[in-house]
């Protein structure tokens, strides 16, 4: 790799956001998945609606909705786009819970980032939400995990 394959610097290595306005503007959609690792007596009170808190996967949904539209303000170098569309599919597991958020846009860059900072924040959320349930005696969250977070798909339809 060259310093000039490095598209997130300038010529003295000093870091920038990468100029797209001269990108023909194009469709894009990005997926991206992840999972969370729960006790299955947890993953049955998500199932029956019996966390505490309250509805675990519509708050997840909010809060990866709301980090899709936000990623700009989380990640340096990444640009506000115009979010299109958010798909946001849970499944309940056995002992896990798996999201997966698809993110479309209509502009001059990709929505990769949005789709993977809606799932790891949507996974988060289901963390906070059921938290006291996976807690043991010490307080700690032995098995508790969030993994497996990548971007699946990526498509780019150029605009005529």
């Amino acid at each position: 790799m060259t310093d000039d394959d490095l598209t997130h610097t300038t010529d003295e290595g000093d870091v920038q956001m990468v100029d797209v306005g001269e990108k023909p503007d194009s469709h894009r959609r990005a997926v991206a998945r992840g999972e969370i690792h729960l006790r299955e007596s947890t993953v049955d009170a998500i199932r029956a609606d019996e966390i505490g808190k309250g509805d675990v996967l519509a708050t997840a949904r909010v809060g990866a909705v709301q980090a899709v539209k936000h990623t700009w303000e989380t990640i340096p170098m990444c640009h506000q786009i115009p979010i299109t569309n958010v798909d946001t599919e849970f499944a309940l597991e056995t002992e896990r819970v798996s999201l997966e958020v698809a993110v479309e846009t209509t502009g001059k860059t990709g929505c990769e980032m949005e789709a993977l900072e809606g799932v790891t924040t949507g996974l988060n959320v289901v963390w906070d939400m059921v938290k006291a349930a996976e807690k043991d005696d010490e307080g700690q969250y032995p098995g508790t995990r969030i993994e497996n977070v990548e971007v699946v798909s990526k498509e780019k339809h150029t605009l005529e």
